[in-house]
């Protein structure tokens, strides 16, 4: 079941970053495409949940807990990003995102007391300099494109939102709560957060009649938000909020793959060794200690004169 579950969040969720291109490119401002995309997913949740008899009634203090999922996830964390993708390549987008790796375990910490593995200082500059890297020959240009510094910075804060409504989902299951329920109570606030957010900014709800962008925005609900969320917040359930995170080691490869294709992404030597990079910190930060040392015992002793 857990193979599955990593299927289709790799897959879907490796195709999202385009159809979000696709959703920042229409006249439709970015708050109201959200609105639109959550108020649809939770509304087609919380009709299936009702007609199966599953959707749970939860305290006013778990309901308050949703809220502020619905803000880290549903609002806050897709904002950053579809901004974000007016600067920056919808794969480069997802590179970055991989790091909730990093951000979960820091988080984990924080709000579990859980214990930092010995492997996320290795970890972590292996992704730090994974992304400079990545960036490398925009970082030294003559004149550093503030573009590129908002793409990167609002990614990274996108992110973190996103860890911290993991760390949200984890506390859900901890109390024991459904899964399912949480996250359509979750989709519905955060829907209603920016919608708030869209009339304080007055801005139009005409939605954009066309096949790129209702096409994008069905794509986005039902299969990105509806499936792809319920299996990762599953896995969370059952690996815990850092396993499940390791998901986002490998739809990057499914992103970039397409924003190669779509984007006409250009791939450079210090952008492969980046990509390498990042990815090798995120294996690096989920194997076991003991295999770590073991290796580096095996190199010494074969460096070691007999």
């Amino acid at each position: 079941m857990n193979a599955l579950l990593y299927f289709l969040v790799v897959i879907i969720w490796g195709t999202t970053w385009i159809a979000i291109t696709l959703q920042q490119q229409g006249d439709v401002a970015i708050t109201v495409s959200i609105f639109y995309r959550f108020a649809l997913a939770a509304g087609v949740m919380v009709i299936a949940l009702l007609l199966a008899r599953r959707l749970r009634h939860l305290k006013l203090r778990d309901h308050l807990f949703c809220v502020a999922q619905g803000f880290c996830v549903f609002a806050f964390n897709f904002y950053c990003f579809y901004h974000a993708a007016a600067y920056i390549s919808s794969g480069l987008e997802s590179v970055i995102f991989s790091m909730a790796v990093l951000f979960n375990a820091v988080n984990g910490m924080i709000f579990f007391r859980q214990r930092l593995s010995p492997n996320f200082l290795p970890a972590s500059i292996l992704g730090l300099t994974g992304i400079v890297a990545l960036f490398w020959q925009d970082l030294t240009a003559a004149q550093i494109a503030p573009e590129l510094l908002k793409g990167i910075g609002l990614s990274l804060l996108g992110t973190y939102g996103f860890s911290l409504g993991n760390m949200i989902s984890s506390r859900h299951q901890r109390q024991g709560l459904d899964i399912l329920s949480t996250n359509a109570y979750a989709m519905t606030y955060g829907a209603i957060l920016m919608g708030i957010f869209s009339l304080i900014q007055h801005h139009s709800f005409t939605i954009e009649l066309t096949s790129r962008y209702l096409g994008s925005l069905l794509y986005l609900a039902i299969f990105g938000s509806v499936i792809a969320f319920a299996a990762y917040f599953s896995l969370i359930g059952r690996i815990g909020a850092s396993g499940a995170a390791y998901s986002t080691l490998l739809f990057p490869l499914v992103a970039l793959t397409i924003s190669t294709f779509y984007e006409g992404y250009h791939w450079h030597l210090n952008a492969i060794m980046g990509l390498l990079l990042i990815l090798l910190g995120n294996l690096v930060m989920f194997s076991r200690p003991r295999t770590i040392q073991s290796w580096f015992k095996r190199r010494h002793d074969l460096q070691s004169p007999r």
